[in-house]
């Protein structure tokens, strides 16, 4: 059969006649093709659909990109299931390469921007890609990682030309304009997204096209009720799953605008966002809520028009939330999403909002907590999180062991801990690996910070467990100070008294450090694996 004979892709089918949405499929789908179509054809070619730091793109005109990128692309030989690694800034080229390589069929591997040259090389090696794309300012870091690289064959750069490697504006400007989607199926491989190996060498998590409209249509609409009225921004980078949903599947399934923005983000570049573009719904993580409020450069009410705050990576601190929502005067809705899940599956939502925890199950995914038995837990007790819904990844490339640990029929563990009350609400305690166990009984790090981030001195705050004289596991307290505060004679046993004037009495940090900053991802995760191995050596050393 010709390729010309293969029909042509079809649309995704939503009925929304339930409480939760049902998707169905056509068997030739291409998730590209899903994306663009739908707003060119409800009239949206001349609606701004992306704003970076340059300028603006429409809907037509990045669907005209789309097919450029995707035609130079193949142009250079790519093809159907052969992947592009993307080590990309958060620009309109993100989206126009990133679904270009998708309606070709093609697979696109967008990486973490803040990693190392020896990543990029294994990530390079492991995917296998033949072609990379890299924004002109991240080449130099870059360079290093393409040295004996047997698989890769072509450079891109997107910005100017550098050693002897095309501009990806040089090849967009000769590439058609035109293209039809790749015969793709629904269960094909889309993309994939490197985990951030925290326990371990990164996984190429593999995605399949009909997981990126499934998680706007089970949360982007239903939970935060975005529509193509918003402006939407997002503080975690298009690279990572939480910000690929935020601020490209989600505008783009409803037809808003997202806003992008290259550099990293601090109080001072996130509050210029704010208050110039004025969107309407803001995504971040917990660290930087914080560091927003503590930076005194906030929009006062009046001056933003979000409606929707949402926050994920880390557990949001109730006093956190509570202290955003009065200085804001917008909610913040806490949710948990994963790598291998693509998005939120798990999460507070208007009219059913309770601080201090996650929320409930997102309509259309299954949750149960679990023992160290693979038994269910009864209500209170701690487990660890598994899920069950359809934007599972279909497994971890070229990783068989550990897809079987993780992906296990229907459901997918998660390894967080959490507790369920009696009513649905989902309370975490923590990573799997971060529980201790203190006199026999489970601690969350997570609750031991929450109580001491809400002492007045206190920025942010990480717990490890420490042995004691006895070789007894306790709790060690690493405490960041807010600005002009300082580690005074005394603070520390304030902060001690002041958790056990909230907690169990055992909970209580039994030795507190204070530090200039917490090791964390780049997605503002506190890595508390690091504290543990940096006692670890000092322990050694002593």
């Amino acid at each position: 059969m010709s390729r010309g004979e293969f029909p042509s892709a079809g649309l995704a089918a939503v009925d929304r006649s339930s409480s939760t949405p049902r998707l169905s499929f056509p068997r030739t789908y291409n998730a590209a093709h899903d994306l663009i179509e739908p707003n060119l054809a409800a009239g949206r070619a001349s609606k701004t659909a992306f704003i970076d730091d340059k300028g603006a793109c429409s809907y037509g005109e990045l669907a005209e990109q789309v097919n450029r990128c995707g035609n130079a692309l193949r142009d250079l030989g790519l093809g159907v299931e052969q992947r592009v690694l993307l080590l990309l800034l958060d620009t309109i080229d993100f989206p126009s390469v990133f679904l270009g390589a998708i309606k070709i069929g093609a697979v696109p591997v967008p990486v973490n921007t803040l990693l190392t040259a020896e990543d990029y090389a294994y990530m390079l090696r492991d995917s296998r890609a033949r072609v990379l794309v890299v924004a002109a300012p991240l080449y130099e870091k870059l360079k290093p990682a393409l040295i004996d690289q047997p698989w890769l064959e072509k450079i891109i750069v997107a910005g100017p030309a550098i050693d002897g490697h095309a501009s990806l504006d040089a090849l967009t400007a000769k590439a058609s304009a035109t293209l039809d989607a790749a015969p793709t199926t629904a269960d094909d491989p889309a993309f994939w997204l490197y985990s951030s190996g925290s326990t371990g060498m990164p996984k190429g998590t593999v995605h399949v096209h009909s997981s990126l409209v499934t998680t706007a249509e089970l949360y982007a609409r239903p939970v935060l009720g975005i529509n193509d009225n918003d402006i939407v921004f997002s503080a975690a980078k298009l690279f990572f799953a939480y910000g690929l949903g935020n601020a490209l599947t989600f505008p783009m399934r409803v037809g808003a605008t997202a806003v992008l923005m290259a550099e990293r983000p601090t109080p001072t570049s996130v509050c210029r966002v704010l208050k110039q573009h004025r969107p309407t719904i803001f995504y971040g993580v917990p660290t930087l809520y914080a560091a927003l409020l503590a930076s005194g450069e906030l929009p006062v009410k009046g001056e933003h028009r979000l409606r929707s705050c949402v926050s994920a990576g880390e557990a949001l601190p109730e006093d956190l939330g509570k202290r955003w929502a009065q200085g804001m005067g917008v909610d913040i809705y806490d949710g948990i999403g994963s790598t291998e899940m693509l998005h939120i599956f798990l999460s507070n939502a208007p009219g059913t909002l309770r601080y201090g925890t996650t929320g409930k199950a997102v309509p259309g995914y299954g949750l149960k907590l679990v023992d160290d038995e693979g038994k269910p837990v009864k209500p209170g007790e701690v487990g660890e999180l598994l899920v069950n819904g359809p934007s599972s990844a279909a497994g971890y490339w070229n990783n068989r062991a550990r897809s079987r640990h993780t992906f296990q029929g229907e459901w997918t563990r998660t390894g967080d801990k959490y507790t369920e009350s009696e009513d649905g609400f989902f309370t975490y305690c923590g990573r799997t690996d971060d529980m201790l166990k203190v006199g026999g009984i489970y601690v969350s790090p997570f609750e031991v910070e929450a109580a001491l981030v809400t002492h007045a001195a206190v920025l942010e705050a990480a717990v490890i467990g420490l042995a004691d004289e006895n070789r007894l596991i306790k709790p060690k307290a690493f405490v960041v100070l807010k600005p002009g505060q300082n580690a005074a004679a005394g603070l520390d046993e304030a902060l001690k008294a002041h958790v056990k004037e909230r907690l169990a009495h055992y909970k209580y940090p039994r030795w507190i450090e204070f530090v200039s900053e917490l090791p964390k991802t780049a997605t503002g995760k506190i890595q508390r694996f690091k504290l543990r191995q940096r006692e670890t050596q000092r322990a050694a050393a002593e």
